[in-house]
C-alpha cells in the first residue's frame, strides 16, 4: 500500500481556479478604473490598457467556447451587449464632442 501523501486533488484545482477568477476580476476591473480615472481628469487616450481588457477577455471566452462550458444562448447575449454598448460609445462620444 502507498502512504504517500496525495500532493493535489480535486479540490486544490478548485481552490486554485476560484483565486486566479478574483485575481483576473481585480485586474480586469482595476484597468478598467484605471482607464477611466485617467481618461475623465487627464485627458488621456489609454487604448493599450482597454486593448489589453479586451483581448484577455476574448481570450477567457474563446477557450470556454473551445471547451464547450459556456451556457446556452451566450452568442446571442454577447451580440446584444455589444450592440448595446456600441450605442451607448456613439452617444458619448458625441455628448462629450
Amino acid at each position: 500500500m502507498n502512504n504517500q501523501p496525495v500532493q493535489r486533488d480535486e479540490r486544490t484545482e478548485i481552490v486554485e481556479n476560484a483565486s486566479y477568477r478574483l485575481a483576473y476580476l481585480i485586474m480586469i476591473f482595476g484597468a478598467l478604473i484605471i482607464v477611466t480615472y485617467r481618461g475623465f481628469l487627464f485627458k488621456e487616450s489609454l487604448w493599450d490598457l482597454l486593448l489589453l481588457v479586451i483581448v484577455s477577455s476574448g481570450v477567457a471566452t474563446l477557450y470556454q467556447s473551445g471547451k464547450q462550458v459556456l451556457p446556452q444562448g451566450w452568442k446571442r447575449q454577447t451580440v446584444i451587449l455589444f450592440i448595446i454598448s456600441a450605442i451607448l460609445a456613439a452617444i458619448l462620444g458625441f455628448l462629450l464632442r
